[in-house]
């Protein structure tokens, strides 16, 4: 386990940083994405849950713009079923997004995948996502 934070990798459209406290903190940069580097982004992240062997993700979306049509897509039924099936992750602790248009879309993510054994909190500030996150030991 990392005695520091320490970014597992980061590209154009955010970063992935390993937590002391045992779980991946995701953050989305603002702007327009590339749908290769968005998938990139996340596939990385469910590799390092798998390389791990955690299963929280604290995900900061503060400076998110809203999930194309394609991303949501590929999130509902490829990325977040494979990632909570393959890679372990059952906890996610998101700071929602500054845009209202980009919480909406969280919020259609977030009931179209209900039914998988995954838990979603949401929380306007970052201590709040930490401190819950932290918390959980599921």
């Amino acid at each position: 386990m990392p005695t520091a934070r320490t970014i597992y990798f980061e590209n154009s459209v955010g970063r992935i940083w390993e937590e002391p406290d045992a779980y991946l903190r995701l953050e989305y940069r603002p702007g327009p994405r590339e749908e290769t580097h968005f998938r990139a982004l996340l596939n990385h992240l469910a590799q390092a849950l798998a390389r791990r062997g955690w299963h929280r993700i604290l995900v900061d979306q503060q400076a998110m713009a809203p999930f194309s049509p394609g991303e949501q897509e590929w999130m509902t039924t490829q990325w977040l079923p494979r990632a909570v099936h393959e890679h372990g992750y059952r906890l996610g602790a998101v700071v929602v997004a500054h845009n209202v248009f980009a919480r909406l879309v969280m919020n259609q993510l977030v009931m179209a995948t209900r039914d998988l054994p995954h838990t979603y909190r949401t929380f306007e500030r970052d201590a709040d996502a930490v401190a819950w996150l932290t918390s959980v030991r599921n």
